[in-house]
């Protein structure tokens, strides 16, 4: 919600808003506040409060995070991969409980593990990387780890590539996951071209509706996704498939959607923030808010 809705709008809205906007997905008022609590205590949130209301809106490290995860969400394809490995190493002792928390740390960022002692990616950015783990409280762990890029052989993919991919990384999971998103979401799309489009039922709040489980779906899947080159997937790879669907039904519930966030997402003022160009930079859209047919 605050991702996919709120950060293009400012980043900022009234608590009592966001109720009101969740409340049709069967979040309660009291799992909506207790969230919110739980997210400022771990420092994604933070308030500010207008006599007895208050607006939340992310923190800066939030804001980071989020911002590098759009980069993934809503990229209109992967990058080319320039055959080197990136290596995250652990060189000094690590507790038992801060070991887990870099370890799922890495793993949203989508990197697989060799061992206990080393998190492998194609393509991270690692000076983003390290500065996102500083951001998420890992900052004292980042003196015990040692980023490694592996050397550019110019040579075709290998089997110790393929081998390390399947080291690394359960593909045969994330595949029938992928795989599970298609099957469901296609069918949505199957209806609305069966009957000419979108259909004339279905009104701006079910737009906003589907719009949020179709970006929690494809977020939980791509975060979890190391993005690897084309030349190490299995054939006919069901993440291409899951991209390209989303990016067809969020193009196609963008407009309605924004409508209704228009008529409440609002501040503790009352205001209606507009959206900005963070809206037209998702999947590569020429026209984003296009009228919906």
């Amino acid at each position: 919600m605050f991702g996919d809705a709120v950060l293009p709008r400012g980043g900022h809205i009234w608590l009592g808003s966001l109720i009101a906007l969740l409340a049709p997905l069967g979040l309660n008022d009291r799992l909506v506040r207790t969230s919110v609590f739980r997210l400022s205590q771990d420092d994604w949130l933070e308030a500010t409060v207008h006599g007895r209301r208050s607006d939340y809106s992310l923190t800066p490290s939030g804001r980071r995070r989020f911002v590098d995860a759009s980069r993934q969400i809503y990229a209109a394809a992967s990058p080319p991969w320039d055959q080197r490995w990136r290596l995250i190493t652990v060189t000094g002792s690590l507790e038992m409980a801060e070991r887990d928390k870099l370890r799922r740390a890495l793993f949203w960022h989508g990197f697989g593990e060799m061992g206990s002692d080393c998190f492998v990616h194609p393509s991270a950015d690692l000076g983003a990387v390290f500065e996102a783990l500083d951001g998420e409280g890992l900052d004292s762990t980042l003196l015990k780890l040692l980023p490694l890029v592996a050397a550019n052989p110019r040579l075709p993919v290998s089997g110790n590539d393929a081998s390390l991919v399947h080291r690394a990384w359960n593909l045969e999971r994330l595949g029938a996951d992928y795989t599970a998103f298609v099957d469901t979401y296609r069918a949505i799309l199957q209806q609305w071209q069966s009957g000419g489009g979108a259909p004339a039922s279905m009104g701006d709040d079910c737009a906003f509706l589907i719009r949020t489980l179709l970006v929690h779906d494809y977020r939980r899947l791509l975060l979890r996704d190391p993005q690897l080159p084309g030349v190490l997937l299995p054939t006919d790879w069901p993440g291409h498939e899951a991209r390209a669907l989303c990016r067809q039904l969020y193009q196609q519930l963008l407009a309605p959607s924004e409508r209704h966030l228009d008529r409440h997402l609002k501040l503790a003022s009352g205001e209606v923030p507009t959206a900005t160009a963070l809206l037209g930079e998702r999947f590569g859209l020429s026209d984003p808010l296009r009228v919906w047919v």
